[in-house]
């Protein structure tokens, strides 16, 4: 009986460690944009393992456990950081990263 009640104990869902990748654009400086996505993900999901590396120009690419859930390159915005940090916690709780429309509006210019 004494395992059984140990059992009993154990919780319903099991916590996952997301892995963030963010791609962001150098020549825009969204180094601080990842930064601040980081903060934002931590709050909720302290568990979350981020990555920042600079990529291609424009981009801002946020991948979940290897899923692409946004690209600045396609909405040309970037994402609403809380909407990320969402989809992170629920990553967290087992669910499947799911791609998100929330943005916010960017003003960055490539020449």
């Amino acid at each position: 009986m004494a395992s059984n009640e140990t059992e009993l104990k154990k919780p319903q869902t099991e916590q996952k460690n997301p892995v963030v990748n963010v791609e962001y654009c150098g020549v825009c400086d969204y180094g601080g944009h990842c930064l601040a996505l980081g903060q934002t993900i931590r709050k909720s999901t302290p568990n979350a393992t981020i990555f920042c590396s600079r990529g291609r120009p424009g981009s801002f690419e946020v991948a979940v456990n290897d899923k692409l859930i946004y690209s600045k390159l396609q909405t040309m915005a970037l994402p609403d950081f809380n909407e990320v940090a969402q989809v992170v916690e629920n990553v967290s709780h087992g669910e499947e990263p799911q791609q998100i429309k929330g943005q916010q509006p960017i003003n960055c210019a490539i020449t």
